[in-house]
């Protein structure tokens, strides 16, 4: 069975109370295991705050049905189970904000249904007989999955999918197909995942085909973070993450320690303690990157990251030489959460919008290009600084973790970096979007105006984007958008460095024309090769986030 790791978080403050519909009608093969899912689903709501409607009437998928509920639970379905007009309602809610949670069958659900492909994130292609199985925990900050250890061994029926959702969605959990047999997927197997489509949230297990399994104490902490990351009562940084290098996940190897206090490790989770020291990773000083943690506090506690900072086992030279970014959410502005520390506050609506409570994980993304600093809470921007101090710089520096002193019990886990080339270091390569398809310079043609579009990748030169600063370069030429308004079309024209040239990184992967504040967008939603990519007002929809090199 699924076992809680050690030293579990605390219990957060209840939800706002909120509605569930639970949807578990099959057209093709009948899990005899959909009573007790239903059954579990309304004891996780008495006891955390929701109501719970379980229906196989699909006539319940109109607006107005739709619109009472935060979240909407695929248990165990098959086959097509929605016709044309249900379909088109279920995905206007999605797109209005609404939250779907998918339970194993869910992914052997209408196939011929574009939006639930991706939706959902990969559709079923097989399963060997049920066996036992070891589930690794991938991202242990998500509500869903905080509580489980690094590794589990379970019994189930393990899906093979059909694609890898790593490129459109964040995994949570993988199996590994050396502790059973059947798997297909290799080496890298994703089972559970959490991803944001057109403004809803989707999260999906691949879990729950036995009746057994609804009776594990994990597995049903799994469906109830599920519920919660959906319904929008927890937050979590369900972007896709690919090109990290672990600096810390159990093993402190090239970790030192810097004054009074110290860091437990236990559980791959490191826990501070005394203070004021810092934990510093000694082994290399990083320039141009994206360093991503997942941290908790358990109460009022203060703790902090600390960037840009030349060697030495000095904390409070690391703090006069670099820059903290605070993580104490009731101090004053400029030294609370998201704060560059009694320099910049953050964006406090932005943040309290993002923040989890006590007790609950938070991911950080501190993202250093040259001397600009953003911040990202939970996958939502919410500092943007730029170091203006001759006596520090953020171009290179180590980093470290805070320990402030007793009482300040901060928690970190999953401590890792991606380096981006330093600031003179031009990056290469494909730019991809919606349906993992790339930004394309129509017919290869380098005339100024000449369209920008979504096409299949295929790593011609039209496709070879070089990102230098805050602009996008191929074929010699810049990617342009020409207007402001929505809707104004993105092509290439000779590099001026006017503001339509210039774009910046956005919340949830968007990139952001520096000139207007909208988002490069392919148009209408559409992943169809040739589809015209304009700007359009950014809202974080599947097709306004990309990947650079």
């Amino acid at each position: 069975m699924i076992l809680a790791g050690t030293g579990s978080t605390p219990a957060s403050a209840a939800d706002a109370p909120y509605d569930v519909l639970v949807f578990s009608k099959t057209a093709g093969f009948r899990h005899d295991a959909i009573p007790a899912g239903i059954q579990l689903i309304r004891e996780l709501g008495a006891a955390n705050s929701f109501t719970v409607t379980a229906t196989e009437d699909s006539a319940q998928f109109n607006a107005t049905e739709l619109a009472r509920y935060e979240a909407v639970v695929f248990l165990n379905t098959t086959g097509d189970v929605l016709n044309a007009g249900q379909q088109t309602a279920f995905e206007n809610y999605i797109r209005g904000g609404g939250g779907y949670v998918g339970v194993h069958s869910a992914a052997d659900t209408e196939y011929d249904w574009s939006f639930y492909g991706e939706l959902v994130g990969a559709y079923f292609a097989s399963h060997p007989a049920i066996q036992p199985a070891t589930v690794r925990t991938e991202n242990r900050a998500h509500a869903a999955t905080s509580g489980l250890s690094p590794a589990q061994t379970r019994t189930d029926e393990w899906y093979n999918y059909r694609t890898n959702v790593r490129s459109s969605a964040r995994v949570l959990s993988t199996l590994d197909e050396s502790s059973y047999s059947g798997g297909t997927m290799g080496a890298d197997h994703p089972h559970t995942w959490c991803k944001t489509l057109q403004g809803g949230r989707s999260f999906y297990t691949g879990a729950g085909h036995t009746q057994a399994s609804y009776a594990e104490a994990g597995f049903r902490s799994l469906v109830l973070g599920g519920i919660r990351y959906a319904a929008n009562r927890t937050k979590a940084d369900c972007r896709p993450e690919t090109g990290y290098t672990t600096l810390y996940n159990g093993a402190t190897t090239g970790w030192s320690q810097a004054g009074p206090g110290s860091f437990s490790n236990n559980d791959g989770t490191l826990t501070s303690a005394g203070g004021l020291g810092m934990l510093w990773y000694s082994t290399k000083e990083f320039r141009s990157y994206s360093l991503k943690l997942d941290w908790m506090v358990p109460g009022d506690d203060n703790s902090g990251v600390l960037i840009g900072f030349p060697a030495g086992s000095d904390p409070n030279a690391a703090m006069a030489n670099g820059y903290e970014v605070q993580i104490d959410a009731t101090d004053a502005a400029d030294r609370t959460t998201g704060s560059v520390y009694g320099v910049k506050s953050a964006d406090l609506a932005a943040r309290d919008g993002a923040l989890n409570p006590p007790g609950e994980w938070n991911t950080y993304e501190l993202l250093v290009e040259g001397e600009r600093l953003q911040v990202l809470l939970n996958g939502v921007k919410i500092n943007d600084f730029v170091n203006a101090d001759p006596q520090r710089s953020l171009t290179s520096g180590h980093i470290g973790i805070q320990n402030h002193g007793t009482g300040d019990d901060v928690s970190f886990r999953n401590i890792r970096i991606k380096e981006l080339g330093g600031t003179t270091t031009p990056r290469v390569g494909p730019v991809t979007g919606v349906a993992g398809k790339c930004a394309d310079v129509s017919g290869s043609g380098s005339a100024d105006g000449t369209k920008v579009q979504l096409w299949t990748c295929h790593g011609g030169a039209n496709q070879q984007w070089t990102v230098t600063g805050s602009t996008l370069r191929a074929l010699g030429k810049c990617l342009t958008v020409a207007g402001t308004a929505n809707g104004s079309p993105v092509q290439l024209s000779t590099c001026t460095g006017g503001g339509g040239q210039n774009w910046t990184a956005g919340a949830n992967g968007a990139l952001v024309s520096s000139q207007s504040g909208r988002c490069l967008d392919a148009n209408g939603g559409s992943s169809a090769d040739g589809t015209q990519l304009i700007v359009w007002s950014c809202h974080g929809g599947t097709n306004q986030r990309w990947t650079l090199p």
